[in-house]
């Protein structure tokens, strides 16, 4: 593979990695949130308005950021009924194929998510509920997301195609 795609490969491999590695750790404060809600309710009798919703865009960032880590390091779930009888090479030939499709449905959202935040930010969009928090910080972190995985899926596409070739990049 030319020197470009090897160097494309591993930014998008080293920026996939980190932000990954950061979105595990999401678990935690989320974990804090709803233990802090249960304690309040419980503890206190203080319901607490905010934790659900925010506890869902917690969790909406952890997948989606920990997304590109996920497909980097084939964790993602695959239906092996053919598959794994395959040899290496046919099974990267498989997946470079069809990792083609998910480019285009990623490309796809990607567009949409850059639509959903322009808007949410132009006109100061708030969720429907009591607390009415700004949608726009979890539309930018989803639509980051998005566009991290989308690069990753190159990136991915590019591993399968030297691997078909019998020529792997790592």
């Amino acid at each position: 593979m030319p020197e470009p795609i090897r160097l494309y490969v591993r930014w998008v491999d080293a920026i996939g990695y980190r932000v990954g590695r950061f979105a595990m750790y999401l678990i935690f404060p989320m974990g804090a949130i709803l233990l802090y809600s249960t304690v309040m309710r419980v503890v206190f009798g203080y319901p607490v308005n905010w934790v659900m919703e925010m506890s869902q865009f917690m969790l909406s960032a952890y997948y989606l950021l920990g997304g590109a880590y996920s497909l980097q390091i084939d964790a993602h779930v695959r239906m092996d009924l053919f598959y794994g009888m395959m040899s290496p090479r046919r099974r990267a030939m498989t997946d470079a194929f069809t990792i083609l499709f998910v480019i285009f449905y990623l490309a796809v959202l990607f567009r949409a998510g850059m639509s959903s935040t322009e808007y949410a930010i132009t006109y100061g969009q708030k969720n429907y509920t009591a607390w009415a928090p700004p949608l726009w910080p979890i539309k930018t972190i989803m639509t980051f997301g998005i566009f991290l995985m989308l690069l990753q899926s190159i990136s991915t596409f590019f591993k399968n195609v030297a691997e078909a070739r019998g020529k792997p990049l790592t």
